[in-house]
Formats: C-alpha cells, sequence, structure tokens
C-alpha cells in the first residue's frame, strides 16, 4: 500500500484476521491471526489512501474489539456506525453460540449520509468456506459497496483473500484494488476475478 499515491481510492471493506488464532476443522489457518503488529500500520495507510469525506468497513474479532478500536482511531477514522451479520448457523460454541459476524463503519471527514441508508442488521449466506477458511459471502458485500461507493470507484481490500470483497466490487461496475499476503489465496482470488470476467463477457 505504500507505493499507492495519497487520497487515490473511494471505499475501503476489509476482512482483516481476529486475532484468535484460527485453525479450520481441515488444518487450514489465516496469516497473521497470531499477532497484531500489522494493524496500525495498515489502518494508518487506509486511512492515507482514502479520498477526503470517503467511508471504511472493517470486519473485526470482537474479542479483540479493544485493539481494533485503538488502531481505526489512531490512524484517524471516526466510527460511525456498527454492521451485525446474522447467520442461520452457528460457527462454534464456547460461553455461547457464536452466529454473527461484525463490522464497524469508519469515516475520513465527514462523507454525506446515502440517499436510502441500508439496515446495520445484515443477512449472512453461509460459503461452506471452499475457498478460505473464513471466507466471506458475495452477497453480504454487495450491498456494502453500493451504498458506500459508487460505478467506476475504486474499492480497496488490502486483506482480500479469496477475493470476496473483489468479485463484489466487480459485479456492481467498480474498479478495484487487493492485497494478499498469502500466494495460494491470492491466485484463488485472481482466478475467481477471471470466471468473473467471463460471466460479464
Amino acid at each position: 500500500m505504500a507505493q499507492l499515491p495519497n487520497r487515490s481510492v473511494d471505499f475501503v471493506l476489509a476482512d482483516p484476521s481476529y486475532l484468535v488464532h484460527y485453525r479450520a476443522s481441515d488444518g487450514r489457518t489465516v496469516p497473521n491471526d497470531d499477532n497484531d503488529a500489522w494493524m496500525l500500520p495498515a489502518f494508518r495507510q487506509l486511512y492515507r489512501l482514502l479520498r477526503p469525506h470517503r467511508f471504511a468497513i472493517s470486519f473485526y474479532g470482537w474479542s479483540h474489539v479493544d485493539r481494533f478500536v485503538h488502531a481505526f482511531r489512531s490512524a484517524g477514522f471516526r466510527i460511525v456506525g456498527h454492521l451485525v451479520f446474522a447467520k442461520r448457523y452457528t460457527s462454534s460454541r464456547r460461553y455461547l453460540g457464536y452466529q454473527h459476524e461484525q463490522a464497524y463503519l469508519l469515516a475520513k471527514g465527514a462523507p454525506l449520509q446515502p440517499v436510502e441508508p441500508i439496515s446495520d442488521l445484515r443477512s449472512w449466506d453461509y460459503t461452506g468456506n471452499k475457498l478460505h477458511p473464513t471466507q466471506k459471502p458475495v452477497s453480504a458485500l454487495v450491498p456494502l459497496v453500493e451504498s458506500f461507493s459508487r460505478p467506476d470507484q475504486i474499492v480497496i481490500d488490502p486483506f482480500c483473500g479469496s477475493g470476496s470483497t473483489l468479485v463484489a466490487a466487480r459485479q456492481t461496475g467498480r474498479r478495484f484494488i487487493g492485497f494478499e499476503i498469502d500466494p495460494t489465496y491470492a491466485t484463488i482470488a485472481r482466478t475467481r476475478l477471471q470466471t468473473e470476467s467471463m460471466k460479464r463477457d
């Protein structure tokens, strides 16, 4: 991200690791899920890259909300909303049965409100996590992209995994930039985008 120019993107949709040492039942893990050294530098870069008066959305791990909020605010973002994605299944069971994902809506400056604000309670379709151990459904991301950016604007996902955000951006006529540290998932994301391009052609 350091190589990209200041104020060059219009919307951030980020799905960082949750800092929970996640390991799927098949043994797959998530890069950098065992440390937060990347967190503040990444969100500072995102703030720098985002144009003034624009939005960012970041998923986060609720058990480390303090660290995420500290990074958001230290980078310069204001918290202006909170999204909850209700699942029809239980991801895991500990003291509770965990059936939701969550994300913060962040602002740089004072962006205009959407004409028709979406609900902060969202639905969630299970992906089966076939392409990535924490794969987000495109159907949950499309309304976010549509609400907080316009066609032909640039959407960035700095932790793009298997590319769900990028697919959502392409489906809605946005341009996009994605970064992924794991070459296996980067290849999967590239293949998904090629497939999506063929559908559009």
